[in-house]
């Protein structure tokens, strides 16, 4: 049994979706999945949940904010059996034409985390998604009317971030937005052979300039729900 996820390999499907935040766990688990699913780790706060989505085995679990938390999470799920992780959160856009509440899909994620590339035992890496994860992920929100960016993601460890010219430099180079726990999910997923696939809603636009517009709750929540009936499919998929 882990130290962290206190569950036996059977308490999880081998599809899991990881937001950050425990009460969204939840949330997931009340709205997204049949009746009958069941609590399996609450070991810190860390909320898990396995049931299935239209009949199919699928499991939720919690991983915190920012990739060396959730990277405990990721191992502690491989030793449990999983074999596709699909990151649900949320992340500050950077590409033009983004809009709150759109869809963003990380192709790849950029660790500007250093945790990340401690694991990988490289100098320099930017770990991918599972390419036909990309493409469910981008079709099934197409056919339900989403608005859908697919590109390069950031992975950063500073939410509060003292210099005003971070967003500029990783807008330059082509990444769509920014959050802090894909690069590791990617990076454990390579390593371990696992799939995975990080979707975010836009819940913030960000300026060149340094500064940040979020989302209202209300509007964040649809953004969220819509998301989420197609994570939950790509999960299952």
């Amino acid at each position: 049994m882990p130290i962290h996820l206190r569950a036996e390999p059977d308490d999880y499907a081998p599809n899991v979706l990881c937001p950050g935040d425990p009460r969204r766990a939840q949330y997931i688990a009340e709205t997204f999945f049949d009746p009958g699913f069941r609590l399996v780790n609450e070991e810190r706060g860390m909320l898990g949940f396995t049931g299935t989505f239209e009949g199919a085995p699928i499991s939720v679990q919690t991983t915190g904010m920012g990739c060396p938390s959730a990277g405990i999470v990721f191992e502690e799920l491989v030793m449990l059996g999983t074999k596709r992780l699909v990151r649900v959160g949320t992340c500050g856009g950077l590409k033009e034409g983004m809009q709150m509440g759109d869809t963003a899909i990380g192709i790849s994620a950029t660790p500007e985390d250093p945790t990340a590339l401690r694991l990988a035992q490289m100098d320099s890496y930017a770990p991918a998604a599972t390419f036909e994860l990309v493409e469910t992920a981008v079709r099934l929100s197409r056919e339900q009317g989403a608005e859908v960016h697919v590109g390069p993601i950031v992975s950063s460890h500073v939410f509060y971030d003292p210099d005003p010219g971070t967003f500029a430099r990783w807008k330059r180079v082509g990444h769509i937005g920014v959050e802090m726990e894909a690069a590791m999910m990617y990076t454990v997923a390579a390593i371990n052979g696992l799939e995975a696939l990080a979707m975010m809603t836009v819940s913030d636009i960000l300026e060149e300039s340094g500064e940040a517009t979020r989302i209202g709750d209300d509007e964040l929540k649809r953004g969220v729900d819509a998301m989420m009936r197609i994570a939950c499919r790509v999960a299952v998929s």
